[in-house]
């Protein structure tokens, strides 16, 4: 797939006009969003998403539309449970409700960079060192199996060695003084917690972006598909959120589902390198079958999670992590 600098130029500035578009009319004024507002964007942006698809499929074939739509689904699913760990945040650090969409905004600018990033630096190493397949799907196959194993807890952002640090650094009001990350108070200038938040946010946008960029390399080299299959799919988390929060915690399975996932890209992306080494011996998972298993693995979490909260009115998801709490952890003698 061959992108001119100019396509490359036109679709970063569109993705630019759309981050504006949201900083202009959406979070100039910090608001509660209502349901109506949250399923408006959200059509908005899958629409914009199914189209660009559309339009990767006319220009460039079948095989390459597929190819982005199937890492549109995985970057989907994914920032579904970012919504679980932006919940947590925004919990823990009490953040008002009016602010919600402004901290939401700030996570998915710094992911959108942080990814492009990657992606540069992903492409780069798998053109270079065929071997990286292999490196990207081992941290793939150990992100599933360390999810698979704590997806019944939740991260503690107060557990971040960033967050202890930067506590024992500056100094935090108590309060939060509207939209700013510092104040003043007493002549003393303070940071507000929504510095906190901000790090927070940043510091989970950082392990997603870790974790995110291999899984869609999983299933397009294209480095044009990777950076807008994310794009898309973070230019809706903000929308998304606010449509799905009150039903987060019915999603009972998501985590083993996004676990399942992910072994199976890490395995994938393995049998990528190892079919080019030895194509007559080793299978080659195609893009086609992919997308199949995993729409059949969300709909089984979908309907799953159902069927768990309709027996068990009480079961509460859980975003998952990717080590045990410490405080599970048996103190040293």
């Amino acid at each position: 797939m061959s992108i001119s600098l100019l396509t490359w130029g036109v679709t970063i500035a569109g993705l630019l006009l759309l981050v504006a578009l949201d900083f202009i009319t959406v979070s100039r004024k910090p608001h509660d969003v209502k349901f109506r507002e949250a399923i408006i964007w959200s059509v908005f942006y899958i629409g914009l998403a199914i189209a660009f698809g559309w339009w990767i499929w006319v220009w460039q074939g079948p095989e390459l539309g597929t190819e982005f739509f199937a890492a549109y689904l995985v970057e989907k699913s994914l920032s579904v449970d970012n919504l679980f760990v932006f919940i947590i945040i925004l919990t823990s650090f009490a953040v008002p409700s009016v602010l919600h969409q402004r901290v939401l905004l700030f996570g998915v600018v710094l992911a959108l960079v942080m990814r492009a990033v990657f992606i540069a630096i992903g492409a780069a190493a798998l053109s270079a060192f065929a071997f990286t397949f292999v490196i990207f799907g081992a941290i793939l196959i150990w992100t599933g199996i360390q999810l698979a194993r704590h997806r019944s807890e939740d991260p503690n952002p107060m557990d971040s060695v960033i967050i202890r640090v930067v506590r024992r650094r500056v100094p935090v009001s108590e309060l939060y003084d509207g939209t700013r990350m510092f104040t003043r108070l007493n002549g003393k200038r303070l940071a507000t917690p929504l510095f906190l938040v901000m790090i927070s946010i940043g510091a989970t946008d950082l392990l997603f972006a870790l974790d995110s960029i291999p899984a869609t390399f999983g299933v397009t080299q294209e480095p044009y598909l990777v950076f807008t299959a994310n794009a898309f799919a973070l230019l809706g988390l903000r929308a998304l959120y606010f449509l799905l929060k009150g039903l987060l915690d019915k999603l009972i399975y998501l985590s083993t589902g996004l676990a399942v996932i992910l072994v199976f890209i890490g395995i994938k992306l393995a049998l990528t390198y190892f079919h080019e080494q030895f194509p007559e011996q080793v299978p080659k998972i195609s893009t086609n079958v992919s997308l199949i298993f995993i729409g059949v693995v969300l709909l089984l979490v979908a309907v799953g999670s159902y069927i768990k909260v309709r027996r068990d009115p009480t079961a509460i998801a859980h975003a998952g992590r990717l080590t045990g709490d410490p405080e599970d952890q048996p103190e040293s003698p």
